[in-house]
């Protein structure tokens, strides 16, 4: 399904519009052509997804959730500790499966892991959860994605929350502060590594679609109610990267904007920089990335 035509199936579904529940999670029929000049008014959903999503207890990650969930797909939400269980219980209550896991914290974060492949082998990981400011902000936004990256059994599809920020980040490594003890690092650092992140996921591991992908400065509880981007577009990118079968959908090493790829910051496909900062990870977790 090709861009315009996933925005439209997902707008037209809208919330709780869910496909039948015993949908077969095989690969779609191949499409039927369409005569030329002639239109397809009902265009073909994609084939049914497991998808888990962190931070999905709110903003941007509970709305990608709602949609896939509209569009039939297996969820699994994410909250961070079970308290926060009442923000996803209209989602549990269509379907979803939740994990309880704190991101600042690697025990939980390996935790995390282990619930999620309890579950069984997801086709696509959107690692949405992020901080903004604080000592934990790397730790949240570049060493947690990491270590899920590591530990979660290797789906097919994944994709990095980052942000037009990154392109402001330092690529000094040196000193950075990995395990949230002091504030060393900046958002824009972290959004600099969590990009880089997917483009070198993307060249260690040619079998899965890894891709970067900025949501734009939308209303949501980080963004504030003055952002000027529209909060659809903020979340589409992602559920259509984890789920459409266009082939545009199907690429790795990408950094996307509203359903747009486009050039990061040079240092993110930089091989020398990607191998330093996996280097940087792998020691302050103590997981390789195989």
């Amino acid at each position: 399904m090709d861009r315009r035509s996933f925005l439209f199936v997902s707008a037209t579904l809208g919330a709780g519009s869910l496909w039948p529940a015993g949908a077969a999670r095989a690969q779609s029929p191949a499409s039927r052509s369409t005569p030329m000049g002639a239109t397809n008014p009902r265009p073909e959903r994609p084939a049914r997804k497991r998808v888990f999503i962190t931070g999905s207890s709110t903003g941007l990650g509970y709305l990608a959730a709602e949609t896939l969930l509209s569009q039939g797909h297996e969820v699994v939400v994410h909250v961070r500790s079970r308290e926060r269980m009442s923000a996803v219980q209209p989602l549990l209550e269509r379907g979803a499966a939740v994990t309880v896991g704190d991101l600042s914290d690697l025990r939980q974060v390996r935790d995390l892991a282990r619930q999620v492949n309890e579950l069984g082998r997801m086709d696509a990981v959107i690692h949405n959860a992020g901080v903004l400011s604080g000592p934990q902000v790397l730790v949240v936004n570049t060493v947690a994605p990491y270590l899920l990256t590591a530990l979660v059994r290797r789906p097919q599809r994944l994709i990095y929350l980052s942000s037009a920020l990154h392109r402001s980040g330092s690529t000094d490594l040196a000193g950075m502060d990995w395990t949230g003890r002091r504030a060393t690092g900046s958002y824009a650092d972290s959004k600099l590594y969590v990009t880089t992140l997917a483009a070198a996921v993307a060249r260690r591991w040619p079998d899965v679609c890894s891709n970067a992908v900025n949501p734009g400065w939308v209303p949501t509880r980080m963004g504030g109610p003055a952002a000027p981007d529209d909060l659809r577009q903020g979340h589409a990118t992602q559920e259509w990267l984890a789920v459409s079968d266009d082939p545009e959908a199907l690429t790795s090493g990408g950094y996307w904007y509203h359903l747009q790829r486009e050039e990061p910051h040079p240092a993110v496909h930089d091989v020398r920089f990607q191998d330093q900062l996996l280097a940087a990870l792998e020691r302050a977790t103590g997981t390789p990335l195989a």
